[in-house]
């Protein structure tokens, strides 16, 4: 039911919550309906990192089971460097993911959310509990990690040990006190003084490999606004090329209809022209038929006169 809950929407958990808390206590399991309406909507990055899980479970696995090395690493004082490198790759190889999945499902993540899911990673590699809730994809909140070494177990200094009740205090030692106690106390102060050189040395790496993981984090996001700013430097050049072209093609077409028109003005000139002279040559003839006409019909009275009286 918990996966059910956290491979949902985040803004269909509280209905579901509702909903699989009812049919168990419907179910006649009180504890479970109670355990069910207890657990948390997650945050928008919770569930993002909680997709991972879902979606691309071999690479959360691979991130994870590096995790188990850089502590084995870190609690053995071994060299880290190589793995360091590694769970950069993979964390953001995941973080690109997420980011993918979020924008799938039309909830794209924002800067914040995106450093939050980043932080949960690494923090998966440094905590075991982490790690188990990244893995299962339960996620309510972000998690992050804010010590140097890993979260791995160290024995917890013994108490002391009170005397009996009525135990008188015992007196100063002498110098007469046997020697043979003197090797045990010199071996203790040697293995307290190596391991307070350990720890330092442990520290000192620590903070070397905090201060290179923060170096190469800005290095990567100087990178990447370098990129994004010659991409969008690359876009601008593309879209100025394709108006420089439209540019010159409407010019063309502009000069191409202007010269049109001059020639159908010339054109209209001419016919203009013709239409004069037309209408000229009309008149005329117009003229000359009338003209005709009248002969014809005076020629015509003419003949008939003579036939009448030959």
């Amino acid at each position: 039911m918990a996966d059910e809950l956290y491979a949902g929407a985040p803004e269909d958990f509280v209905e579901t919550r509702k909903r699989l808390a009812a049919e168990a206590k419907k179910g006649g399991d009180a504890a479970l309906a109670k355990r069910i309406a207890a657990l948390r909507r997650p945050t928008v990055s919770a569930w993002a990192a909680n997709q991972l899980a879902r979606s691309a479970p071999d690479e959360v696995d691979r991130l994870l089971d590096l995790g188990d090395e850089l502590r084995a690493a870190w609690t053995s004082g071994g060299r880290i460097g190589d793995l360091d490198r590694r769970r950069g790759e993979l964390v953001s190889g995941l973080l690109r993911r997420a980011q993918a999945l979020a924008d799938e499902a039309g909830r794209p993540l924002r800067e914040p959310a995106v450093r939050e899911v980043e932080d949960t990673l690494h923090a998966a590699t440094m905590d075991p509990d982490v790690a188990e809730e990244v893995r299962t994809g339960r996620l309510a909140q972000p998690r992050s990690y804010a010590g140097f070494a890993p979260a791995v177990g160290f024995p917890e200094p013994a108490e002391p040990t009170p005397a009996p009740a009525g135990t008188p205090e015992p007196e100063l030692a002498t110098v007469a006190e046997p020697s043979r106690k003197a090797p045990a106390g010199k071996r203790a102060r040697d293995e307290h003084e190596r391991e307070k050189r350990e720890g330092e040395e442990r520290e000192k790496r620590e903070r070397e490999e905090k201060r290179r993981r923060e170096e190469d984090e800005r290095r990567r996001r100087v990178a990447e606004r370098i990129a994004a700013a010659e991409q969008e430097a690359r876009d601008a050049d593309r879209a100025l090329a394709e108006w420089e072209s439209e540019a010159r093609e409407a010019d063309e077409a502009r000069t191409a209809a202007g010269e049109e028109v001059d020639r159908l003005r010339d054109e209209l000139a001419a016919a203009l022209h013709r239409q004069e002279i037309a209408g000229k040559r009309l008149t005329m003839a117009e003229r000359e038929r009338d003209k005709a006409a009248r002969r014809a019909t005076k020629a015509h009275q003419n003949a008939r006169t003579v036939r009448e009286n030959p």
